[in-house]
């Protein structure tokens, strides 16, 4: 069955891996899943994650992270959908959580965390928030 949004898709695997308190979840392989990926750990959200075989297909496991039992993720939310797409500028970026969260945003230069945006002044497609 064909995924029509995969970046969907990788965030809820994260979101239900965590509910079900699991080490690791597996992923089909993307580029744009390894770049979200390497945003949420630069930001301290996950342990890592490795490439591994599903099959045929590359996969991605990404290690979850949890601190005092609590998962590191309490929410992630897809922004911008294939139905709506939702873009912004660098001095329109969302704040999630009054700055204690983040927002992941696929710029000109890569897929950023709202943070490094503002300093590198782009702005892009915002893909999901994260706290």
């Amino acid at each position: 069955m064909a995924i029509n949004d995969p970046l969907g898709d990788l965030l809820t695997r994260i979101r239900n891996g965590q509910r079900a308190r699991k080490d690791s979840v597996l992923s089909p392989a993307s580029k744009l899943r390894a770049r979200v990926l390497d945003v949420l750990q630069r930001e301290g959200y996950i342990r890592g994650y490795s490439e591994e075989q599903l099959g045929e297909h590359p996969g991605l496991r990404i290690e979850l992270k949890y601190f005092e039992g609590q998962p590191a993720i309490q929410h992630v939310a897809r922004v911008s959908k294939p139905g709506r797409r939702v873009y912004s500028g660098s001095k329109e970026l969302p704040r999630v959580r009054n700055g204690l969260g983040m927002t992941i945003v696929s710029t000109p230069r890569g897929v950023l965390s709202d943070a490094e945006a503002r300093d590198q002044n782009v702005g892009g497609e915002v893909l999901a928030e994260v706290f």
